[in-house]
């Protein structure tokens, strides 16, 4: 492990990555101890049943394996701080026609902020998470620097790219040169209760996946106003329910009656419309990003080529990111990508190595 041995603070959610990296650092001599966050009121679904993520029974889970590893066990409230920075920025972020990702915000905001705060007022010298990621300090550049985790289809890098210097320096990764199989196959090994636990793939706080309605609970349903469907030309082609329905890319549940199907190319909140048209005009040249945190070096200085991720599952794309006005980042894609949507990270790679990212304001 890259940081001294000492006492450790792990996050632990209640499934078998964190539980795994929990019991892992125990056996390598660390000091460990738990903390799970309490961030979110369940709410039953329409199947009365309790979301996976971040519910009540995965605190039990958590302080199950607490015990059964020998280690101490903290809850730590953080529900007012996950409403207002995570839940609030989700709903706000739909409003204005954008499509947010919680769960980097979450990392940003809440984990690597709040808990990595807590965890010091404990006493431990590094917090660590399951995430499938490496940082490392490059003895060259004299900087942290956060890297793929060894498994591809698992590596969580994209979802960290807001990390600081000062955070890499106290947090760790003990999955990071691990398979998830590797990781399920030690958790048999070490017996631990959540070994066969299956995964969470649902938003914490939207366990049925209804966006729609979340919002709608959130807001009240006056709150969304319907509105015209048009294609470039303003041309009107139907009528939508509320923007908060609606993604670019986004093919079904239009309502379009054409010989092409029709897929979102974009969201006017000023005129209240969906501009929609054919697949082809999904394809994008190029984006502006802001918010922009740079991880090999301080300031991008000048013209670099590197491959951009614009969503988690995309496999990248060969691009020149340039400095842009206003601290943004211009960044020119080699070959256009399809359905390049505003309120993503663009997460920027040079081989494993996460350059940097931003969120996608503009495209072009």
């Amino acid at each position: 492990m890259p940081k001294e041995k000492g006492r450790v603070a792990v996050a632990m959610s209640g499934g078998v990555d964190s539980s795994t990296a929990a019991a892992l650092l125990k056996n390598d001599g660390y000091e460990v101890i738990g903390l799970t966050m309490r961030l979110w009121d369940q709410r039953l679904d329409d199947q009365g049943e309790i979301g996976r993520c971040c519910s009540p029974e995965d605190i039990r889970d958590a302080r199950r394996v607490a015990d059964q590893i020998g280690i101490p066990h903290y809850v730590i409230n953080l529900r007012q701080a996950f409403e207002e920075e995570v839940v609030n920025y989700f709903v706000e972020e739909y409003l204005n026609g954008r499509t947010p990702n919680p769960c980097i915000r979450c990392n940003d905001r809440i984990k690597f902020w709040r808990l990595l705060r807590k965890a010091e007022e404990l006493g431990a010298r590094a917090l660590a998470t399951g995430h499938y990621a490496r940082i490392e300090l490059d003895p060259l550049k004299k900087r942290y620097v956060l890297r793929r985790g060894q498994d591809r289809n698992k590596d969580q890098s994209y979802f960290l790219f807001t990390m600081t210097q000062e955070q890499m320096a106290r947090v760790l990764f003990p999955l990071g040169e691990k398979s998830k199989a590797e990781v399920r196959q030690q958790a048999l090994k070490l017996g631990l209760r959540v070994a066969r636990k299956r995964e969470s793939q649902e938003i914490c706080f939207i366990p049925d996946d209804n966006y729609r309605r979340f919002m709608e609970e959130r807001k009240g349903k006056k709150f969304f106003r319907p509105g015209e469907i048009v294609n470039r030309q303003g041309k009107v082609l139907g009528f939508h329910r509320g923007l908060h329905s609606y993604t670019i890319g986004q093919r079904r549940g239009l309502g379009i009656a054409a010989s092409h199907p029709h897929y979102v190319l974009a969201l006017d909140t000023g005129k209240n419309q969906v501009v929609a048209g054919r697949k082809e005009e999904l394809m994008a040249n190029g984006l502006f990003a802001g918010g922009v945190n740079w991880i090999s070096f301080p300031k991008l200085e000048g013209k670099m080529e590197v491959w951009v991720r614009i969503r988690y599952r995309h496999p990248g794309a060969l691009a020149v990111i340039s400095p842009g006005d206003d601290e943004k980042v211009r960044v020119d894609l080699k070959i256009p990508q399809e359905a390049v949507t505003p309120g993503q990270a663009a997460v920027f790679y040079q081989g494993d190595d996460v350059v940097g990212g931003g969120w996608i304001e503009k495209v072009f």
